[in-house]
């Protein structure tokens, strides 16, 4: 794991200076404190921050061709380098190293761009090539590594966190009003957006080519799709032997490492799997670490401590408490703009604990996306019980209508008048952080970001129209695989890991793994009651039966508790005070209405909090 980043200027003449590149790199220190480097070539700057995983004496970036003449800086892990190493050995390549970035180098020479074709890992890079005078980047298949870019009349800037662009100097900071709707809308940041107009995110699946040939020129492809292709041939005993055996596959690449390794143990069933593939791949005790909350509805401990000692684990643990809201400016300054995942607290605590003991840790990151894992899948399609009632205006619209095209054209009660019992409101409260009513609300009434951006309200039913083909669950695993994955769950991966200098790994994210579960029927995945079936047919011969049983709990953090009881004058005089920052773009009267309904026990209002929160304390640092 590192930290990469880059200046081109795109007047030819005009020298990058080596302060400029240390001053990016020092930004970013913590994302590589063991080595760092530049490439230096006239109006071309790389630099590299590194945490040594792989080949620790000879790792050193940038690293060069035989003449030089093409530089990569890299960060992540390939996990079949070995193989691809001997493939080109054979066709008479030298290599210098026992990295994997040599190994993307060689790739590139032999096969260009299509050399993405070739790579399985989690990656985001950049590679110089001054024969064809072109810069190419490229970003992972999930978008598990960060790369965001800047680009004017003047230069172009790249870096794997968005403090490193701005340590560039002369950057455009003006706040993007679609990246301020989309952060209260969701909670996170979507699409290519960054919160600065002029910074954007180069999307998972996505190279970029910089070129400087007859004149500058910046061309965005996509290089991977997501293709959801069942196959209903095979039987369910077919699907559990391949999914066994190709989990244990990717685990064990996974676990390729020069340092000492462990995982991050919830006592879900993912988080689970992964750790007893590891204790099936490794020798040595598996070094296993888990966070818990004294609120013990929130807590897993007891389901990773069954977990820890069934597979001989060498097990930590730590609890979480209130106190723990001291830790929002630094959260603040790590994810570099408004981010509403109040679950960055527990992975920044489980990252820093496990660092004492490991480099690299696996995570169980990705398995309700591939295996239909999320309660809010149930809850749209359990049209048995609950047949849902397109009956708001709005809903019906703008979400209801695309989703209800979605379904299976078979689906029992398709035509029929739905409703849903439960919560009316359901599907825009799995939309949206805050819907466009509440927004509408919240912002100044001449505020352009929500009078001027229409950017959130669309983006994710767009998506589900693109969608699958015409399977409901299919859809939704695509919706969230290109949104909350990626903008959420992942960003707050890497930035919580990346602040203890932990590089934290997603085996389950493996593209060949994730190819294998495309394949799978949605009805072995999940129906009626009954979540992620197939998975957990898989592992029941490996892990207790409490783990396959109990109710899903996520990483979820007690805010609700916290906000109406030790924190609440906190949240009082933060949100509340004379001036605070957000009052520029936010209605005060409004915030203060849903402080009081939240204190009053009337509603739970602690996620729209959290947001606050943040976005107050985001105001500070970069007023």
């Amino acid at each position: 794991m590192c930290g990469i980043t880059g200046t081109i200027y795109l007047d030819k003449n005009r020298k990058v200076e080596a302060s400029v590149l240390k001053r990016m790199t020092d930004t970013i220190y913590h994302r590589g404190p063991d080595d760092e480097g530049t490439y230096i070539q006239n109006n071309v700057g790389l630099g590299f921050r590194r945490l040594s995983i792989i080949d620790l004496s000879t790792g050193h970036q940038p690293i060069a061709n035989d003449d030089s003449s093409i530089n990569i800086v890299f960060n992540g892990e390939i996990y079949n380098f070995l193989e691809q190493r001997e493939l080109l050995i054979a066709k008479g390549y030298r290599f210098r190293t026992t990295t994997d970035t040599e190994v993307i180098l060689r790739l590139y020479e032999e096969y260009g761009v299509d050399c993405l074709k070739y790579l399985r890992g989690m990656f985001a890079f950049a590679i110089w090539d001054n024969n064809k005078k072109q810069l190419f980047c490229a970003r992972d298949r999930f978008g598990i590594k960060p790369f965001y870019y800047y680009t004017d009349k003047d230069k172009f800037v790249f870096g794997s966190e968005i403090k490193a662009i701005l340590a560039a100097g002369d950057i455009d900071k003006s706040i993007s009003y679609d990246a301020l709707d989309s952060y209260f809308a969701f909670g996170y940041i979507t699409s290519d957006l960054s919160v600065y107009k002029t910074i954007r995110k180069l999307q998972p699946s996505h190279y970029l080519l910089l070129s400087f040939k007859d004149k500058v020129t910046i061309d965005i492809q996509k290089y991977w799709e997501i293709k959801f292709e069942p196959d209903f041939t095979r039987k369910e005993e077919q699907w559990m032997e391949d999914i066994e055996a190709c989990l244990s596959e990717t685990v064990k690449i996974h676990m390729i490492a020069d340092v000492p390794l462990g995982a991050f143990l919830s006592g879900g069933i993912d988080s689970s799997s992964v750790v007893a593939m590891m204790a099936k791949n490794s020798s040595f005790p598996v070094k296993t670490f888990t966070i818990g909350f004294k609120e013990k509805e929130f807590s897993e401990l007891e389901y990773a401590r069954e977990v820890a000692r069934k597979f001989g684990c060498e097990h930590h643990e730590q609890i979480v408490d209130p106190e723990s809201i001291g830790l929002l400016p630094k959260l603040v300054h790590a994810y570099d703009e408004p981010f509403a995942d109040t679950s960055a607290i527990p992975t920044y605590y489980v990252s820093k604990m496990a660092r004492e003991y490991v480099t690299v840790a696996l995570s169980g990151d990705g398995g309700d996306e591939l295996f239909a894992g999320y309660s809010s899948y149930q809850s749209l399609v359990n049209y048995h019980s609950n047949p849902l009632n397109f009956n708001s205006p709005f809903l019906n619209k703008l979400i209801w209508g695309s989703v209800h095209k979605a379904l299976p054209q078979t689906m029992k009660g398709k035509s029929a008048s739905y409703f849903m019992s439960k919560n009316k409101e359901y599907a825009s409260a799995y939309l949206y952080l805050w819907s466009i009513e509440e927004r509408k609300k919240l912002f100044l009434n001449d505020h352009p970001a929500i009078n001027t951006s229409n950017a959130s309200e669309p983006f994710k039913v767009n998506i589900l129209k693109k969608g699958a083909g015409n399977d409901f669950i299919s859809n939704m695993q695509y919706l969230d695989l290109q949104t909350y994955m990626v903008d959420s769950v992942l960003t707050k991966v890497d930035r919580a890991s990346m602040l203890s200098s932990l590089e934290v790994r997603v085996p389950l994210l493996d593209h060949k793994f994730a190819e294998l579960s495309f394949r799978i029927p949605s009805q072995l995945k999940m129906k009626f009651n009954e979540q992620k079936i197939i998975f957990k047919k898989t592992m029941a011969a490996s892990l207790p039966a409490s783990i396959l049983k109990h109710p899903k709990q996520g990483f979820s953090v007690p805010l609700s508790v916290w906000f109406k009881d030790d924190l609440k004058m906190y949240v009082k005089d933060v949100l509340l005070s004379q001036n605070p920052f957000l009052s520029s773009y936010l209605d005060k009267k409004y915030i203060a209405k849903i402080v009081g309904e939240n204190s009053s026990g009337m509603k739970d209002m602690s996620t729209r909090i959290w947001s606050l929160l943040f976005f107050e304390e985001w105001l500070k640092q970069n007023k």
